[in-house]
Order: structure tokens, then C-alpha cells, then sequence
């Protein structure tokens, strides 16, 4: 039982491994993002408030535009944008 009892947490443990990746994106608006790993995310090259949602989504908000970012369970990246009504998805390089 005692084995049992061990493999949840190793489970549980892997989700917290997905932090902020380093990462260049290109959204509609000419909106450029750079992300360094574990953070800090920059908007248009002007380091951007940072909220941790939990350990697979992110908000960047800086100048009107707030950049969210999704770890998705396979460990990849995706990326949208909202700035006034508009609103998409970004491009990763």
C-alpha cells in the first residue's frame, strides 16, 4: 500500500513543472511578445504585469493589451491576445 500512496503525488508533481517558456510571438495589431523562461513576458518589448492563474495559464497586461498563455497538457504553448474589441490568436515561433 505503501506504493500505492507514492504515485499520486509524483503525478500531481508533473503539472507543476509547466512554468513560462521562452517563446517569440507574432499577434494580429503588430503586437510582439517575447517571453523569457519562468517570466517575465514582454509586450512590444516593455515588460508587461505578470498574473499566474495557475501553474498552465498565464496574463500579461501592459499598453492596453493583455496577452494570455496557455500550457496545454502535452507541454506546448498557446497564446491570445485582446486589445479593445479585438481579440485572436497569436502565432509562436
Amino acid at each position: 500500500m505503501g506504493e500505492a500512496s507514492e504515485a499520486p503525488p509524483a503525478a500531481a508533481a508533473a503539472p507543476s513543472k509547466a512554468l513560462i517558456p521562452t517563446l517569440n510571438a507574432t499577434c494580429p495589431l503588430g503586437i510582439e511578445v517575447h517571453a523569457d523562461e519562468g517570466g517575465p513576458i514582454y509586450i512590444n518589448g516593455e515588460e508587461a504585469s505578470l498574473k499566474k492563474y495557475s501553474d498552465s495559464f498565464f496574463e500579461a497586461k501592459k499598453s492596453g493589451v493583455t496577452i494570455s498563455l496557455t500550457i496545454n497538457p502535452d507541454g506546448s504553448p498557446s497564446m491570445s491576445y485582446g486589445k479593445g474589441t479585438a481579440n485572436g490568436i497569436c502565432t509562436i515561433s
